[in-house]
């Protein structure tokens, strides 16, 4: 087993990052225009990470497949990002935001990186509200905050249910004056084929122009990828479908050690599925669990009857109401962290209360009539009107609602034709996010010198289960606030290289083999279409390697997969051609990834016997059901090292985790 160098700092944990920046080497101002930088991703992480290093002065390519970096799927989050402000002076502290992050990640995050991610927080709600991000207010004008899972404190900052959308915005503006001065070189619809290592350093990539089919070379001097999760190797997820782990993959497979892959978040407010013809799941934002109250009913023949259509939620009496979340977590409620609520309803479901009329009967509610009503008395004392009408106090309510979660409760009505004011909305777990990713150092450096990974593409700072609103103070931290000082400390050495050369062996070789892999799939005389194959291996992912898994499931699910992926090299059909738009092709690229991919989730999950946030062992759980760690034998990050194409051969290197400022325990919400 190699030791990973994490690079961490000496000194006290609060002054890591100071001493380190203060002690890095520079690139000055007037060599920054000879230095060429790589961006896969304009997300935020990659947007942020683009706008600023064009600010500063080097020369910035930025490459996403979208036809806008305004289409990342950062603008699909909703509820709001973390800062530690204490804005409502409620006891919030730099120190408090780690310790929640460390906690609520159950114990597998490295300390000195997310003990930054806490201090830089405070500075991206400056750099956002400059940007012109209209973040939600009191009505005082000060900006207001709300809670999210796993915290007792308020702050996280939002724009109604739009705020990755508005936060996307404002990275895209600061990257949009930058392309306007010629600094940032905008490549949309190319998507990343291949990393090019040029003397063992990162020094290009192969992207392929996804309008007219062309394969081109891009050289840098250093390559940045934020390219988002893997999610959608369960096929079934919130993400958006064109999500994928293709550029993370790839650099795995030139020597990028991948980190944790069995970390994988079940978000627990999405709308439940509806049938096996649907391609992907639409989120409900954590925000509503602020206002909203979980439960199924007590009796197992009310939730029959609701299945069966005979009888309406708004009929069944408090009394016969199981919150299940407020009566097994009673300090945190309905605020407990994703995975916690997400394990509970499928416990509720699997014992047979699911109120969903689908395939699996799974299903809860989301109910707002409590939160309704007491907003609305309040809104009735404050207008002075003595002895209010039930209609009068449901009226204020409502308007109270609407103002936070609006566009949310009409998104929720348009796709399921119910009215979320009158009719609780229906709910359950469903693959969100990826903790797991590219293993980065404390500079957020790969293992393959001048890579560098940021956002949900690297391993992050969320250990095995990240808080609601932490991924994108996650993703911008990295972006506006980290990465720029720690590449320059790489880039340094790179004042006097010059332009980097693209008529060299190493992007011959690269550019060679994926025309040979476009060649094969063009050429191959299979039956079956990608989407079957894809759906193949999330069946297998989410029945085997979901919400619970146990050691004889992700046995067999490793040898179905790799039975899936054969089949796949030796039956995949690619219609069409590579002279022009061809989205089976790139979905054929995309896929073979997540075959690859989804057999080391399997591996990984085996390896680890124990439960930790969002991988959950039912070998390895506590008499009622929680997560049972292991502190012992697997406090580490697990790091994998490509071997060739045989997964089962990949190589495992251990980062262990020390604690020096935090007690290590068992994590409780109750």
């Amino acid at each position: 087993m190699s030791k990973l160098d994490s690079k961490i700092p000496a000194g006290p944990l609060k002054d890591k990052w100071k001493n380190h920046k203060d002690h890095m080497n520079l690139v000055a101002p007037n060599n920054r225009d000879k230095i060429d930088i790589i961006v896969v991703g304009t997300g935020l992480a990659g947007g942020s990470a683009a706008a600023t290093l064009a600010e500063q002065g080097y020369n910035v390519k930025a490459f996403c497949y979208q036809d806008s970096p305004r289409r990342a799927h950062s603008i699909a989050a909703q509820g709001g990002i973390n800062a530690a402000k204490n804005y409502q002076g409620d006891g919030d502290s730099t120190y408090r935001l780690f310790y929640d992050t460390i906690k609520g990640g159950d114990y597998r995050a490295r300390e000195a990186n997310v003990y930054r991610l806490a201090e830089v927080s405070a500075n991206i709600i400056d750099q956002c509200v400059a940007q012109g991000v209209p973040f939600g207010r009191e009505y005082g004008g000060q900006l207001d905050n709300r809670s999210f899972g796993g915290v007792q404190v308020k702050r996280t900052f939002y724009a109604k249910g739009q705020t990755g959308q508005q936060l996307l915005l404002g990275a895209y503006s600061a990257m949009s004056r930058q392309i306007g001065k010629g600094r940032i070189k905008m490549y949309n619809r190319h998507e990343m084929m291949d990393l090019v290592i040029v003397d063992g350093k990162a020094r290009g990539i192969i992207a392929r122009n996804l309008v007219t089919g062309e394969i081109e070379r891009h050289s840098a001097h250093a390559v940045v990828i934020a390219s988002g999760g893997y999610g959608n190797v369960y096929f079934l997820s919130t993400n958006a479908m064109g999500s994928n782990v293709s550029a993370a993959w790839k650099i795995h497979k030139k020597g990028a050690y991948f980190a944790n892959p069995c970390y994988v978040q079940i978000h627990p407010t999405c709308i439940p599925v509806h049938g096996t013809q649907q391609s992907k799941l639409t989120l409900m934002s954590e925000s509503l669990r602020n206002s909203g109250r979980i439960w199924v009913p007590k009796k197992i023949e009310d939730s029959v009857a609701i299945r069966e259509g005979k009888l309406r939620p708004e009929n069944i009496k408090e009394e016969d109401r199981d919150y299940y979340l407020e009566r097994r977590y009673p300090a945190f409620g309905n605020l407990v962290p994703r995975d916690v609520a997400s394990r509970a309803a499928k416990e509720r479901c699997d014992a047979g209360f699911g109120i969903e009329n689908n395939d699996t009967k799974e299903g809860v509610y989301l109910d707002f009539s409590t939160e309704i009503m007491k907003k609305g008395r309040e809104a009735a004392i404050e207008k002075h009107i003595h002895n209010p009408t039930d209609q009068q106090i449901y009226d204020l309510g409502k308007k109270w609602v609407e103002e936070k979660y609006g566009n949310l409760f009409v998104m929720y009505e348009k796709i399921t034709a119910d009215d979320p004011y009158k009719t609780p909305m229906k709910i359950y777990p469903a693959v969100h996010y990826t903790m797991g990713g590219v293993w980065v150092d404390y500079n957020l450096q790969s293992t393959i010198p001048g890579c560098f990974v940021i956002g949900e593409a690297n391993f992050s700072d969320h250990g095995a289960n990240r808080l609601g609103a932490s991924a994108l103070m996650q993703g911008l931290a990295d972006g506006y606030f980290v990465l720029p000082y720690t590449i320059a400390d790489y880039l340094s050495a790179d004042i006097r290289t010059g332009a980097i050369p693209t008529n060299s062996g190493a992007f011959d070789e690269a550019e060679k083999g994926i025309k040979d892999k476009i060649d094969f799939f063009l050429n191959n005389k299979g039956t079956h279409s990608v989407d079957y194959f894809h759906k193949k291996l999330g069946h297998i992912m989410w029945n085997k390697v979901g919400m619970g898994r146990t050691p004889e499931g992700l046995k067999e699910a490793i040898k179905e997969i790799e039975e899936v992926r054969n089949d796949f090299w030796k039956n995949v059909k690619v219609p069409g051609d590579n002279d022009g738009m061809n989205t089976e092709l790139e979905k054929a690229f995309r896929v073979a990834d997540f075959l690859e991919l989804g057999q080391l989730m399997a591996i990984d999950a085996l390896h680890r016997e124990e439960s930790c946030g969002g991988h959950f062992r039912w070998d390895h759980a506590t008499p009622d059901g929680e997560a049972e760690r292991d502190d012992v034998n697997y406090k580490y990050v697990g790091a994998w090292e490509y071997q060739g194409g045989d997964i089962n051969a990949e190589v495992l290197h251990k980062e262990e985790l020390i604690y020096e400022n935090i007690e290590v325990k068992t994590r409780s919400y109750k």
